[in-house]
């Protein structure tokens, strides 16, 4: 059977995920998109090579009996509308990070999935399905260095623009390692702090760049995180797991290491979509697969939420500068792992 997929948002990502489900993948096709840029998503389909029916809302999407399950990659503040819309109907919705623009939101979505009886939302945290981290995952769950005591970890991006403000370091950079951390640790926070060194010259007025986010967890595991989105040399990706009994690191992407003009050197990537392009495949693949099977099995709406509990707490850390508590509520049985 081939999953009929419905797109709302034909954006830079919405098009990299409709290219990927019809082109990369098996088991799917997208037969629906929107976008309030009609003649955009025209645009964007032809270039693809793909014929879909375009609808300007994404109501209509969702509702075309045409549409088995959903993808969510609009902007933002759509998130919450669209998935509480496809959990009315009854469609499974793969929505893109960040669920929701507040942990209200996220939890009326979580609200909404657990009186459906059934789990319907994926949120669109693809580390977990990077290689890289998947291994070093293995590496804490198998006992290798004994329990972990810390983490070291680090987002720089190369550049960022003018329109990226000092909050959006939480919500649209460190939200990644909010949720995968979680995974890694299969722990919760309990407190956070952030703290502002000097600022580099590359940034601008409305961006304190950079910031290292410092928490604390349920189980007592300290967890550094450097935030760094003008760093100028590239996209760079860290994490250093140190246990009881070793120190595990998460590995730096393939790379050919050349010999050239007396110096030795690699490659460093600039662009997060190169970084995690095979995360991205597999993380959509399996979502097709579980639909077609019948259960979800990646990040929930739960996981969005926790993500999002977070997330308020380092923004009133980045005001308050002193340490912040992580009121995360206990994980409702429907969302046992």
């Amino acid at each position: 059977m081939t999953l009929k997929l419905g797109v709302i948002g034909t954006g830079a990502i919405g098009q990299e995920h409709i290219r990927r489900c019809n082109n990369v993948l098996q088991g799917a096709k997208v037969v629906a998109v929107s976008d309030i840029n009609t003649d955009g998503a025209r645009a964007a389909l032809q270039r693809l090579n793909i014929d879909a029916q375009v609808y300007q809302d994404g109501h209509e999407v969702i509702n075309s009996p045409e549409v088995d399950a959903v993808l969510v990659t609009s902007w933002d503040p759509t998130h919450e509308e669209f998935t509480l819309a496809a959990i009315a109907a009854g469609k499974p919705v793969f929505c893109e990070k960040p669920l929701a623009l507040s942990a209200e939101g996220c939890r009326r979505i979580v609200d909404a999935e657990i009186k459906h009886g059934k789990r319907l939302v994926q949120v669109g945290f693809m580390r977990p399905y990077d290689a890289g981290y998947r291994a070093l995952k293995k590496v804490i769950t198998d006992g290798e260095i004994g329990e972990p005591l810390m983490l070291h970890c680090a987002h720089r991006n190369q550049s960022v623009g003018e329109n990226y403000t000092t909050d959006m370091a939480i919500t649209n950079t460190l939200i990644h390692e909010l949720d995968v951390l979680r995974w890694l640790t299969e722990d919760d926070y309990k407190s956070v702090q952030v703290v502002f060194p000097r600022t580099t010259s590359k940034s601008h007025a409305k961006l304190k760049d950079p910031q290292i986010v410092l928490f604390e967890t349920q189980k007592g595991i300290r967890i550094d995180v450097e935030i760094f989105v003008n760093c100028a040399y590239g996209y760079d990706i860290q994490c250093e797991v140190v246990g009881e009994e070793g120190i595990a690191k998460l590995p730096e992407p393939s790379a050919i290491q050349t010999r050239k003009n007396a110096r030795l050197g690699n490659a460093l990537l600039t662009d997060w979509k190169d970084r995690f392009i095979d995360a991205y495949d597999v993380e959509l693949q399996a979502f097709i697969n579980d639909v077609k099977a019948g259960e979800l099995s990646g990040p929930s709406a739960w996981d969005g939420f926790a993500a999002s509990v977070a997330a308020d707490a380092c923004l009133k850390a980045q005001n308050s500068g002193g340490i912040e508590p992580v009121d995360m509520p206990s994980r409702p049985d429907f969302y046992a792992r």
